[in-house]
């Protein structure tokens, strides 16, 4: 089970140029994908009426064209290669929500945007020691965040059977946590969504 609690950090003085970096990054990738999209009249599946829907006219899923994203990117990106990854892997999935709620007819038809300040840690990008959460943001360069106001227990490690990819913002570490399913104890959890991102 994957649960996913928030901390409070006091490092948004450091990570604000990356942060501001990131989101940028994600807001270019989201204007290219987008700069793909036809539009299709097609028949609203179970309802009686037509609406335009979305249909890229390349093939964005391709390694092929990931790659001239990430190769794109990494010209004048001045932290961590991983970090492009992460920005790629990011906008997907804030275009594909925002397709699904499209066509639920929840979003009108103009380009998602991010707006709020927020990095997704790739597990190569993070480390955990002792009681502090260890950030690269630059080859050679680091921030800790201190973990030590926990109220829940720390995995043994960065793993796909430990920690997850950590959600950074300005003020707060949102970390994802596999708990063994017959947990009981464990306060509530805060799941994190794309709401929180504050896109539109």
């Amino acid at each position: 089970m994957l649960r996913s609690y928030s901390l409070q950090h006091e490092c948004g003085e450091e990570l604000e140029p990356l942060l501001r970096e990131y989101r940028d990054a994600v807001n270019q990738i989201l204007e290219e994908l987008w700069s793909h999209i036809e539009w299709e009249k097609r028949k609203v599946k179970g309802k009686k009426q037509w609406r335009l829907l979305p249909k890229y006219k390349v093939d964005i899923h391709s390694k092929e064209y990931k790659k001239e994203l990430r190769d794109s990117l990494l010209q004048e990106w001045p932290y961590a290669a991983h970090w492009v990854d992460s920005v790629i892997k990011t906008a997907y999935s804030i275009l594909k929500s925002w397709r699904k709620n499209y066509v639920k007819g929840d979003r009108k038809r103009r380009r998602p945007t991010a707006k709020r300040l927020f990095a997704r840690a790739k597990q190569t990008l993070i480390k955990l020691e002792g009681e502090k959460l260890r950030v690269t943001v630059k080859p050679g360069e680091h921030v800790y965040l201190d973990l030590s106001a926990r109220y829940f227990k720390l995995p043994s490690e960065v793993s796909s059977a430990g920690l997850g990819e950590p959600i950074i913002t300005l003020e707060k570490v949102h970390l994802p946590v596999h708990c063994e399913e017959d947990a009981q104890n464990s306060k509530p959890a805060v799941a994190w969504d794309f709401n929180l991102l504050s896109f539109d």
